[in-house]
């Protein structure tokens, strides 16, 4: 037996098994799999000599090959009952060399290694080997269907037996068909084959073995009734035990056939008593055979069209939906395209796919399609691999049909985009007129803006064709880079470039972008957290108006401040209109400053931000302010 340590498939867990070893794992059956807690690895690699592994790819070879004189085994052996004369013919010639097959086939057996269900390993002791088949019922079953037994008859007495005897012996070739069920089972398995086309086989197989197994015996009991002429078959066609073979053969199988479909012509029907107790029990066997051949065909027939029903199901629930609620004619369409993709991309989508396999595993499968894409972004260029690998991982693809919108205008950052494939236009609404502002293609950037800024999003970002994106969630965006600070280092930098860069267009819809990068007192440090407007309550910014930039310094320029300072000073938002008063968009924004250290010193940033200067500092609600000390973070203060 197998070393205790052992695994028993090593050489189809290993990474540099062979192609053939590769193709056969498809097949194996799951009772070659070791069981939970087997430890698999390189320490067993062969087996004894001339000793043949179960999952060999020639000895599936040899079984498939016997399978082939199995179906003619099962069909022989029934027409040899009922044909006498066929037996003595041709047939027994080639019944000789099928015999003979399976005699060797006897033999290798013996030298096939097994598992054991104790242990779970490959056994490739000679002695244990042989005998477990021999103290199994399988091997005598195994001798008793090879040996020819009228031929071993021949020899001994000189002289063929008419007796029916051999004819019944025959008959324990059935036993074989054991190996056709065997291989049904494999090849329902094995994803290299049709499973529909392979259940359809096998219930025409099993239709078939029945319509001939029936015709046969109809066949013999009217051989062997005392009138041949009483006989379903001798009132149709006179001395029928002297023609023809294949005639009688013919009217065996039309009259099963006719039977089995319950078509009855009464052209071939029981005479005598005998017949009619056959057919009896025949139709009762066609009752379950045909409920049998429906339900599978009928489970074949719905699997193949389940989609299809529960896409239906899903369209006309939403159709209802939006019909209820009047949902405008635009966003009906953009609802069915986006449910009528999901269902055609279904065996795309990466979670559908990929949410049973080991995080490893997705995470591979992430790394070789979507690495070479984010490492072409322009925030993500120079930054270290382990970085790119660990977003990678966290990454979700997801799949848009065209004309639909990604991104919404001033909706909540939550997600930044990478564009896989596809293309997108970002648009901007002014006074409720769409504007054009560019579009993006292939490993550009969507919504990163507002993510890391932590405002609403500044664009509308729709697709312009079908496009794959994969999904950053802030969360784990942050999570990934915080520790990292040379790599945070270099996205800010590669970030301000890129706003640098920007169309004018675009930086108009961003009313702080001008003065953040006109500031020349901007630096980037490396203990710079580019994340830490993440961090803050999000009640605290549900609740507040939308910030010019949450990386604000009392300068108005991005947060380069070492972060114990951030710890000790307090933030407010400050604006330079009474509360109640109603300005443009921009002007609401308002500007997050550190707190100073007195109210004189507030009232002059305040009037170096908003270019007059103020007298009163009035909080939301309209009460003053008298002391800066009564101020928490994230207050807003109203200079007026």
């Amino acid at each position: 037996m197998a070393d205790a340590g052992s695994s028993p498939l090593p050489l189809l867990f290993r990474r540099r098994s062979s192609g053939e070893l590769k193709k056969n794992l498809a097949s194996v059956s799951s009772s070659l799999l070791p069981a939970f807690g087997t430890v698999v690895d390189d320490g067993y690699l062969h087996l004894k000599k001339y000793v043949i592994a179960p999952y060999d790819r020639r000895y599936r070879l040899w079984q498939t090959f016997l399978v082939v004189l199995v179906l003619y085994s099962a069909w022989a052996s029934t027409f040899e009952l009922a044909f006498k004369k066929a037996a003595k013919g041709a047939l027994l010639v080639i019944d000789l060399v099928v015999d003979v097959f399976f005699a060797i086939d006897i033999v290798l057996t013996f030298f096939v290694a097994y598992l054991d269900k104790s242990t779970y390993l490959l056994v490739d002791d000679h002695k244990k080997i042989a005998l477990r088949y021999v103290t199994r019922l399988w091997f005598f079953m195994d001798v008793a269907s090879t040996l020819p037994f009228q031929f071993i008859y021949r020899i001994l007495t000189g002289e063929w037996s008419s007796g029916e005897v051999f004819g019944f012996l025959n008959l324990l070739r059935l036993w074989r068909l054991r190996r056709v069920s065997e291989l049904f089972k494999r090849l329902e398995k094995d994803t290299q084959f049709s499973y529909f086309w392979t259940r359809l086989l096998k219930l025409i197989g099993v239709t078939v073995f029945a319509v001939h197994l029936a015709g046969c015996f109809y066949y013999w009991l009217a051989v062997h009734h005392k009138n041949p002429d009483n006989t379903w078959i001798g009132t149709a066609v006179h001395d029928f035990k002297h023609r023809s073979i294949w005639l009688g053969y013919t009217y065996s199988i039309y009259w099963s056939i006719v039977t089995l479909t319950t078509v009855g012509y009464g052209d071939l029907h029981a005479v005598n008593k005998g017949e009619k107790i056959f057919n009896m029990i025949y139709m009762l066997f066609n009752i379950g055979l045909t409920a049998y051949i429906i339900g599978n065909m009928t489970n074949l027939i719905v699997h193949a069209a389940v989609r299809t029903f529960a896409m239906r199901d899903a369209i006309n629930e939403l159709l209802r939906y939006a019909s209820k609620n009047r949902l405008p004619e635009g966003l009906r369409e953009q609802m069915l395209a986006h449910m009528q993709l999901k269902f055609k991309t279904a065996e795309l989508q990466q979670e559908e796919v990929l949410k049973d396999l080991p995080k490893a595993i997705r995470s591979s499968i992430a790394q070789h399609l979507f690495r070479t894409t984010v490492e072409k972004t322009y925030l993500f260029k120079g930054v270290s691999e382990d970085l790119v690998s660990q977003l990678v991982s966290e990454m979700k693809a997801e799949y848009y049909p065209p004309k639909v919108e990604i991104i919404l205008q001033n909706e909540i950052p939550t997600d930044f985009y990478i564009l896989v494939s596809g293309a997108v236009d970002v648009l901007a609404y002014k006074n409720g007129t769409e504007q054009f502002l560019s579009k993006l293609g292939s490993a550009d950037m969507a919504g990163e803006i507002g993510v890391l800024f932590n405002i609403p999003q500044p664009f509308t970002v729709r697709t312009k064709r079908l496009s794959q994106v994969i999904r950053v969630s802030h969360h784990h965006f942050k999570q990934i880079v915080q520790p990292q600070s040379e790599d945070g280092k270099i996205m800010i930098g590669n970030f301000v470039q890129y706003l640098k860069d920007l169309k004018e267009d675009m930086l108009k819809e961003i009313p702080f972008l001008t003065e953040l990068l006109a500031d020349q007192t901007t630096q980037i440090r490396f203990n710079y957290d580019p994340l830490q407007p993440m961090a803050r309550n999000e009640e605290q910014q549900e609740s507040r108006e939308p910030l010019d930039s949450t990386q604000a310094t009392p300068e108005g320029t991005l947060d380069t401040c070492n972060p114990s300072l951030s710890a000790s000073k307090i933030r407010v938002i400050i604006h330079g209109h009474h509360p109640t008063e109603r300005t443009m968009s921009s002007d609401r924004l308002g500007k997050l400053i550190y707190l100073p250290d007195s109210i004189e010193d507030l009232f002059n940033l305040a009037e170096k931000k908003f270019g007059k200067k103020g007298s009163t500092i009035l909080m939301a609600d309209g009460s003053e302010v008298g002391e800066l000390n009564a101020l928490r973070e994230n207050d807003h203060l109203f200079i007026v």
